[in-house]
């Protein structure tokens, strides 16, 4: 009997420890440091695809006190074409989109044309893509490449099904910033909720963890592995 209390015990109190590392460790850590953000929408397709596992460097800006929006130590400021994570103005739920207006820019689109301060930003219809295979439903996509300050990305149109192929022009407030899913056409994003003050900002979503296609059972898209976003 004593034994078995003794095992008891032990077997409660392993359990209980690994609760408190848990809690006094790595919740916190994760809570300052890095996080993962599983994608259920195709709002940023196709950089981003349904299932997608993105992992989000919660230092890429600031450091913040855990399980609170209170900065400790600002570290950089978000940049055009960061992909960020954010609280929405409007539920308070995390999202992932594409910084696309930082304080001060005037932002305006023409017929799905994205344009910043007065000057298009370049954008080259491809084609030729690697994404044949996960716009099956959307056979009138037209997909393209944008060319921003710091980096080329891809861009999808839905021109046949959207009503939010302008807007503008608007200028960002200071200390706010201006949202697009890159998917552009199908996107609840800054042109729906407004700008996105900077306290907001979870962090920048790096990369792909994990990706497992929701169309066919879950089967994993081993090639979007540990990749890099753009």
């Amino acid at each position: 009997m004593k034994n078995r209390f003794l095992l008891l015990f032990w077997g409660g109190w392993g359990w209980c420890r690994s609760v408190v590392f848990m809690s006094t460790v790595v919740f916190p850590l994760r809570s300052i440091l890095a996080d993962w953000n599983v994608v259920p929408t195709g709002s940023m397709k196709p950089t981003i695809l349904e299932g997608d596992v993105v992992f989000v460097n919660k230092m890429a800006y600031d450091i913040r006190a855990p399980f609170t929006l209170k900065r400790i130590l600002r570290l950089e400021k978000p940049a055009h074409e960061d992909v960020v994570v954010f609280l929405s103005p409007v539920d308070g739920k995390r999202l992932v989109k594409r910084l696309v207006g930082c304080p001060g820019d005037t932002l305006e689109m023409r017929e799905g044309r994205l344009f910043r301060n007065g000057q298009p930003v370049p954008s080259v219809e491809e084609p030729h893509h690697p994404f044949s295979q996960e716009l099956d439903e959307d056979s009138q996509a037209v997909v393209q490449k944008e060319a921003g300050d710091r980096r080329t990305h891809w861009t999808l149109s839905l021109p046949q099904r959207s009503s939010v192929r302008n807007f503008g022009p608007v200028q960002v407030p200071p200390g706010e910033y201006f949202m697009l899913g890159d998917s552009r056409d199908n996107s609840f994003d800054s042109r729906f909720f407004g700008c996105v003050g900077g306290d907001r900002i979870l962090g920048r979503a790096e990369g792909v963890l994990v990706s497992m296609d929701r169309r066919k059972l879950f089967e994993p898209r081993m090639t979007r592995f540990f990749s890099r976003l753009d």
